[in-house]
């Protein structure tokens, strides 16, 4: 298991390791707070210099600009038995920001600390005001995935955009196949953020921000763009768009599912816009960042033509990289 090497920026950065086509990587990743928030005393403000560290950056030999990188999670696990969320005073979508003027005084800093029970599977929630508690169930993601952006730019890892980042969806979860626009050689991809849950929205700002052990299955689909961040599953597809305000990542998500519905189906673009009007889905990721995210999905189901096969994106690459983890003895969840 390779050890965690962090950064805190997309783009910029010498690899760390290789990752070759057809390989699983195993490492780990680190929370938000970089491990420094571990009791409800430990305000971020104080114990964390920088916030939303990220592991790598990895690099693909072979990948190319025009190229599709697709990231199979195999697996996505809780590395400690607690996760630890907080509200910040401008930071979060209730409260006041620095481009959101409020008269109101700002939300006091206050830390959650949950208990994982990963046998169990389950997430205690512990009222800080009260004695009040709640278990719900666990449900490991990562907030945090991306590629080095074109033209040699840098940017945060708290900021999501077409080459990934900051994603906060709980569809990347294990199971799941990212696919992202390669824009540099050898691709450059790095993640972390890890969440032991997140609700859609992750309104607060904050997830239950978890460490993670993560073993991804690494593949290259050649001479094929994508333009904003992709997902599918064994049961859907589905689109992610970043910006700012919500209506634009929200209409970025749809064009993409729509244009991608019409690609993999044959249907005619209108015909595809009525389709994935009708069956498609639609959730926030986080609409607390720089950019906010929004996800578009349709299940496969609603794809295939009458007694047609399942449609799948990107010629099939989801299924050959879930088998390889099973051949790993890593299934996916």
């Amino acid at each position: 298991m390779t050890e965690p090497d962090l950064t805190f920026q997309f783009g910029g950065r010498y690899p760390i390791a290789d990752v070759l086509p057809g390989q699983v990587l195993r490492t780990s990743t680190e929370d938000c707070f970089g491990g420094a928030v571990r009791t409800v005393e430990d305000l971020p403000s104080q114990v964390c210099r920088r916030f939303n560290p990220v592991t790598g950056p990895f690099r693909v030999p072979g990948a190319e600009p025009g190229d599709t990188l697709a990231l199979h999670f195999i697996d996505i696990t809780p590395s400690r038995p607690w996760g630890m969320s907080a509200l910040f005073p401008h930071f979060g979508a209730l409260t006041g920001t620095h481009a959101t003027a409020m008269l109101h005084e700002p939300l006091p800093e206050l830390v959650w600390r949950y208990d994982i029970d990963v046998a169990a599977g389950t997430v205690r929630f512990q009222a800080r005001r009260g004695e009040q508690s709640r278990v719900l169930p666990l449900d490991p993601m990562l907030g945090t995935v991306g590629v080095a952006p074109a033209d040699e730019e840098v940017r945060s890892s708290i900021v999501p955009d077409a080459w990934g980042g900051n994603l906060d969806t709980p569809r990347l979860r294990p199971g799941a196949t990212l696919y992202l626009g390669v824009n540099v050689p050898g691709a450059m991809f790095s993640f972390g953020d890890g969440h032991a849950r997140q609700g859609q929205g992750e309104v607060c700002g904050v997830a239950v921000e978890c460490a993670m052990d993560v073993a991804v299955a690494v593949d290259v689909i050649k001479g094929v763009a994508t333009p904003w961040p992709r997902l599918e599953t064994d049961d859907e597809l589905a689109s992610v768009g970043a910006a700012r305000p919500l209506e634009d990542a929200f209409r970025i998500s749809q064009l993409d599912l729509v244009t991608w519905t019409a690609e993999l189906t044959g249907l005619d673009v209108l015909d595809a816009y009525q389709l994935v009007s009708q069956a498609g889905q639609a959730a926030p990721g986080n609409v607390c960042d720089p950019n906010y995210t929004m996800t578009a999905a349709i299940r496969t189901e609603y794809l295939a033509a009458a007694g047609g096969d399942r449609v799948s994106g990107y010629h099939g690459v989801h299924q050959r990289l879930r088998e390889l983890g099973r051949r790993m003895a890593w299934p996916s969840r």
